[in-house]
Formats: C-alpha cells, structure tokens, sequence
C-alpha cells in the first residue's frame, strides 16, 4: 500500500534562499530524490528546522510536500507547539493539504503533567481523524514521557496511536512499550540511523531517519529485513559513526551536518542557515564528516 505508514520514512531537510525564504525548488528535488533512492514516505520533523519556520509555513507546508510527493508514499507532519490551539492548527492544516498522519511532541517551554499531556493529544485525535505519532524528543527538548503514559494513550485508541520514542535508554524504551501495548502498536526509531540495527531486532516498524544518509539508511533497511549480517555492519559503521558527529551538537549539530551533507549531494544549492545556531561545523568536524560519507559510499558500490 502506497499509504501504509511503514519502512523507512525520512524528515526533509528545509533549503533556503539567500532572503532565507523556503526554496521550495529544492525541495521539490529534495523529495524526488527520497523517492528515488527508495523511501516508503516522508516526514516533517524537528530536523526539517521546525522550530525556526514560521507558523504561515508550517500550514503551507503539509500541502507542498503531498503535492511534491505525488502520490508515491505517505506523508506525515509534525504538529506539536506550545499550545494546544496552535497545535490543532497545524494538525488541521496537515489533513487539509492531504497528509497521512501528524506527529507530536509535547510543548517544550514548560513541564506539563500527565493530565495535560492526555488534554494535548486528545485534542489533536479530536481535531482531526489522522493517525498520530507520539514523538518523546526529549534526548534532544522537552521532557521524557512515562511508558505506562504512552501505552495508556494507546489503549484508549489504538487504531490511531502510533509511537517514536526518542528518550534514552532508547533499545529498552522501545522493548518496554511493545511489552506494554502487547506487541501491537507500530513503533518507529529516529536516532538517525545510530541505534537502528539494536532498535530493528526489538521489532520497530520502521524508522525515521535524515535525508542526508538516506541512501545508507535505506540499504541498511534492506540488508536487515534480508539477514545480511555482513551487509549490515558493512553499511551500519560508518553510518554511526557519521551520526555520532551530529550528536555532538544536539539538535543543532543534525541540522546543520545534515544540510551540509544535501549541499554535497547537489541536491541543496547552497549553504544556508536560519541564525542563531547552538552549533556550527569547524574544518576538522567537516573533513571527518567527508571521510565518513565517503566510506559510507564505498560500502554501497561494494
């Protein structure tokens, strides 16, 4: 099914113009390429520079990316905001442009409690029939959610309710949640390819990577699903070892490793980054970061 919600699902990248404006040009090629080089799906995410698009942006986005994707697979947009009115906005923009599912993390500014949480996301179930992603981002903002939470916003909708546990230990996470929800709710890994073979043998149904690996991430997937343990490896070294770098900067440190690597690619044409950043590339990181792609490619040709 070219809608199922399943396999390897990666978050665009955001390019800009030199005003800083959304390229919309790139991408469109940005999602071609996912497409070509075998993506089930996309995804807006945190790593597509969520936080810094503007709330026009993020309602013009949903019906951009189904158009660019064309029919070739699903498309889910990430939702969550500060307030559960905005975030109903933008789960109603994403059903409005044609999305398959929204995403959401919890608001980032403040501790909410377990009851609030529960108000948040059944807002968003109510607001439009969507299925929805529980995203707990909290290795990189906000807060961890608890498991027994998470696994009772499933039972009460489990026909919707879809996870991406982010928190750590995240092997454990993800085996402790299908424990809970009785191996039945679909569960997917966003680690950047990191933590993707431990998290495919806990039964993830799939993963949720960048689009700078994608090619890497999507042959891993493959190589796993087939049992090559050599393959496996072959192309799951220097994937982490690529996304270990990024780590380094959090959320930042992915986004902008993350743009370089499209800027290499050809498929962004040109470096540019909406200020201010908690992270920047110094010429050591960048040379490593080549040598790393360049492996990773070596292990693809072989």
């Amino acid at each position: 099914m070219k809608n199922a919600i399943q396999g390897v699902l990666p978050v665009v990248h955001m390019p800009y113009a030199d005003d800083l404006s959304i390229d919309y040009g790139a991408l469109q090629r940005e999602v071609d390429y996912l497409f070509d080089v075998g993506a089930d799906g996309c995804s807006l995410a945190l790593v597509s520079d969520l936080l810094r698009l503007t709330a026009a942006e993020r309602c013009e986005l949903p019906r951009r990316l189904v158009g660019f994707a064309a029919g070739r697979g699903p498309v889910i947009i990430s939702v969550g905001a500060e307030s559960t009115a905005m975030a109903c906005t933008y789960a109603r923009a994403a059903q409005d442009g044609g999305a398959s599912a929204i995403m959401a993390i919890p608001p980032i500014s403040q501790a909410m409690s377990e009851a609030q949480l529960h108000d948040y996301f059944g807002a968003l179930l109510q607001e439009v029939s969507l299925p929805l992603l529980i995203q707990d981002a909290s290795s990189y903002v906000g807060r961890s959610m608890s498991l027994d939470f998470q696994a009772r916003l499933y039972n009460e909708a489990p026909d919707r309710i879809l996870f991406k546990p982010e928190a750590t230990p995240l092997g454990p996470c993800i085996s402790a949640l299908r424990q809970k929800t009785g191996g039945r709710a679909a569960i997917f890994e966003g680690s950047g390819g990191i933590l993707l073979v431990d998290a495919y043998r806990r039964g993830i149904a799939g993963t949720i990577p960048g689009v700078d690996l994608l090619d890497g991430v999507v042959a891993l997937w493959r190589a796993l699903q087939a049992g090559d343990e050599a393959r496996t490896y072959a192309l799951y070294l220097p994937i982490c070892a690529l996304v270990a770098l990024q780590l380094q900067g959090g959320l930042d440190g992915f986004i902008v490793a993350e743009r370089h690597l499209m800027l290499r690619r050809g498929i962004f044409p040109r470096l540019q980054h909406r200020g201010p950043m908690a992270y920047a590339l110094d010429t050591d990181t960048q040379a490593e970061v080549h040598r790393l792609f360049d492996l990773l490619q070596a292990a693809l040709r072989s």
